[in-house]
Order: structure tokens, then C-alpha cells, then sequence
């Protein structure tokens, strides 16, 4: 995390790699971050992006002592996403959605490339209930934004395991077609996230000790495996990522794991303009694919498009291509 005050000390690799003297190239290859009393990064194991506080790493470089950082913790720490999850209690993939919410989404600030949270907007979120809808009456359409729909919806699970899509619809105003479609899905993320927390538990046992009745316990199931795939495939994909960022080819992202069409999982990963696709997607089906639209690189439905017309499969059928290999095969 970035201590209260220090954002202004805040260096990722390539502002790392420059007070070094070196091209971003040669610091991934050479890794001098990883020499005996290198000051250690501020960003948490698993992030996609390493960061350091300038300070330290001018201190160690100059031959001084590293000062160290501020060890409490303060309103005004700037937490990357896999702290910002951990502090709400769920796992990165779920914080995706939860910072789109209204009490969050506005206080986001991005810091060396790299987006955080700032705790006190955390601290709120756990503690203030999200506001009762307002606008049209009930019964007249689904009356909350699609991207707080999650949170508001949670909240209501939380207090009520045993949540009947009737009571959704009552005190929020969805769609029963909305309805049936979050439900079982936040149940299984909320199954996947103690199932990630409580190693050797199983996904029907963490149903239960949530409290999902037997009706709804299999859909919740079955969403959490789905949930629990993508949380097992998201570090192959961060660094794969983390290949193309270093190859020039893509900024940094963090990548999202999506359903794209069922329950089958997709990435996508947007490519610079000088790279040699608009955009790369991996299908948990078939692998890795080019895309020609940043915008839409997955067709309505999640079809796995043929080859031709721009669109090129990379190694088909190897849906964890070594990063490398995938970059030699992309520059063909």
C-alpha cells in the first residue's frame, strides 16, 4: 500500500528502471530488486505491477541506511486492489465490481499506473448501507444502475441468506430476469470467496455454512466453481500481461476473468496501436486468439470466431501458453 502522504514517492519499474540508469528491458532481465538488502516493494505479493517508495530505493542505491516507512495504518493509506479486497473481506475478481459502486468508484485515484483505493472510503463502505432507491415507482423496470446492482444486491444477501428473488424485486426494483441471473451468481462468489479463504473447503460445504437454502444451493455451486476456475487462471494471465507490458505491446492492466457465454471463461487484453493485433483473448476452451476490435473482441453468444479476416489463433487448444512462446507466436 502507499502510506498516508508518500504518493509523491511512488515508483513503478520504469521510473525505477530510469533512476538506474537502465532500459525497462534490461531491469526485468537483470531483476536488481530481487540483490540482497533491496528496499522491498510497497505493493502486495500476486499484484500485477510492482511499485517502490522512492526514498527507499534512492537511500539503498546511494549506499545509506532505507529509512522506513510509517507502520500504522491511517484514513489516508492508498490501497492497491488486492488490499482493497482483502479489507472488504472478498477476493480481487469480486472487487472488480464492488468498486464500481457510487461510494467508491469516485474516490479511485491511479498512482504510477497502478489504481487504489483510499482506506477511509473502504472503512465507509463496510459500515454505511447503500441508499434506498430512488426515481421510478416500483414495478416499473429495474431501478438501479447496472454497475451497483452487485453491492446494493449484496448488502441485501449479507443480512438475509435465504434472499427470495420476490424481496429482491420488492425492495430494489429489478427485473425478474435480473434477478435470477445476479443471485445465483453472488452466491457463488460469495461460496468461491470462503473457499479461498479456508483451504480443504469445498464449495457445497461453504454453501451451507453460509447459510444458502437447498433449492438455490446448487446454482450457487455451480457459479462458485465457475468463480474458482477464473481465480485459478487469473496469475497466468496477469503475467502474461505482464510479458506483453514489458515487451512494449500493452500498458498496464490488471485482467479481469469474464463469462463469455454460459459459464465459459475469456480475457481480453487491449494492445498498444504499434502492437501486432488490437487486442489478444483468451478462452478457457480454446486458448489464445487476436482480436480486431478493442471494443468488442468477443462476439455476442462468447463464439470462438474461425481464423481469417484478421483473426489468428495462436497454438490452438494450449489455454496456458508460456507468456514468451505467446509473444513469439503473436509476432509472426
Amino acid at each position: 500500500m502507499i502510506r498516508a502522504g508518500r504518493a509523491a514517492f511512488v515508483q513503478n519499474s520504469q521510473d525505477l528502471a530510469a533512476a538506474m540508469g537502465l532500459k525497462v528491458k534490461s531491469f526485468r532481465n537483470r531483476k536488481p530488486y530481487a540483490d540482497d538488502g533491496f528496499p522491498a516493494t510497497i505493493s502486495p505479493a500476486g499484484a500485477g505491477a510492482m511499485l517502490w517508495d522512492a526514498e527507499q530505493t534512492a537511500a539503498f542505491l546511494a549506499g545509506e541506511p532505507v529509512p522506513d516507512l510509517p507502520a500504522e495504518d491511517a484514513d489516508d493509506d492508498l490501497l492497491e486492489r488486492i488490499e482493497a479486497a482483502a479489507v472488504l473481506g472478498v477476493t480481487p475478481d469480486t472487487w472488480t465490481s464492488y468498486k464500481r459502486d457510487k461510494r467508491i468508484a469516485p474516490h479511485l485515484v491511479t498512482v504510477a499506473g497502478v489504481e487504489h483505493c483510499p482506506r477511509a472510503v473502504l472503512t465507509a463502505f463496510r459500515q454505511t448501507p447503500a441508499a434506498p432507491p430512488a426515481g421510478r415507482p416500483r414495478g416499473s423496470g429495474d431501478m438501479v444502475p447496472r454497475d451497483e446492482i452487485e453491492a446494493r444486491l449484496g448488502e441485501l444477501l449479507d443480512a438475509d441468506p435465504g434472499l427470495t428473488i420476490a424481496t429482491v424485486r420488492q425492495e430494489l426494483g429489478l427485473a425478474y430476469s435480473a434477478t435470477a441471473r445476479w443471485l445465483p451468481r453472488l452466491r457463488g462468489r460469495r461460496i468461491a470467496d470462503l473457499v479461498l479463504a479456508e483451504p480443504g473447503l469445498d464449495a457445497e460445504e461453504a454453501a451451507q455454512r453460509l447459510g444458502y437454502p437447498t433449492a438455490v444451493r446448487r446454482a450457487a455451486v455451480a457459479a462458485a466453481q465457475t468463480v474458482l476456475r477464473g481465480c485459478r487462471m487469473l496469475p497466468y494471465l496477469q503475467r502474461v500481461a505482464g510479458a506483453l507490458e514489458a515487451a512494449g505491446w500493452m500498458e498496464y492492466q490488471d485482467v479481469a476473468v469474464r463469462e463469455a457465454g454460459g459459464d465459459v471463461l475469456a480475457a481480453v487484453l487491449v494492445l498498444a496501436d504499434d502492437a501486432p493485433a488490437p487486442a489478444l483473448v483468451w478462452d478457457e476452451r480454446h486458448g489464445w486468439r487476436t482480436a480486431t476490435s478493442r471494443r468488442h473482441p468477443i462476439p455476442k453468444g462468447g463464439d470462438w470466431p474461425a481464423g481469417g479476416d484478421g483473426v489468428r489463433h495462436l497454438c490452438p487448444g494450449d489455454t496456458e501458453l508460456d507468456p514468451q512462446h505467446l509473444l513469439g507466436e503473436l509476432s509472426r
